[in-house]
């Protein structure tokens, strides 16, 4: 029997190993490196999952706008009015819009995952296409609410 180890061998020392693949662990075991960083390649699920925790991000700021939202009405008309001729303006609508679309997003991906939970979608290319649905239908869903506001004169610039 050969005394050199296997390729992918994971009893290789370490110490002697020139490409950095393997690593000691604290328990003194030399174990391989996770193989992600050379050959995992990004894909349109990972955007999803990012844009997911983006949106979970975004909403959690948005509730200290609708906080003082709340508080300007409560503390009178000056306070509200003062408010909301900020949040009026062009960058105050956008920021609404942001937490528009965080909301959107962040419902059609619970969606998709709710459809995964369920056991269905889990093959590669029906997980792609449900995050492409789940991030088309949250522009679609944002977009369409804001144009009914400006439509119907609920929001005007």
């Amino acid at each position: 029997m050969s005394s050199s180890p296997l390729p992918g061998d994971a009893s290789n020392d370490p110490t002697t190993d020139q490409t950095g693949r393997f690593v000691r662990q604290p328990n003194g075991r030399v174990r391989p490196l996770s193989p992600h960083l050379q050959i995992w390649r990004f894909h349109i699920t990972m955007w999803g999952s990012i844009l997911n925790r983006m949106a979970a991000g975004a909403l959690s700021v948005g509730t200290v706008f609708i906080g003082a939202w709340l508080a300007a009405a409560a503390f009178g008309p000056d306070a509200y009015a003062g408010f909301a001729s900020i949040m009026g303006s062009p960058l105050g609508l956008l920021i609404w819009f942001g937490i528009t679309l965080a909301a959107a997003y962040h419902l059609t991906a619970g969606i998709r995952h709710l459809v995964w939970d369920a056991g269905s979608g889990l093959t590669p290319r029906s997980a792609n296409n449900l995050t492409v649905v789940s991030i088309v239908a949250a522009l679609v869903i944002a977009v369409g609410f804001w144009i009914v506001l400006f439509a119907t004169g609920k929001v005007v610039l």
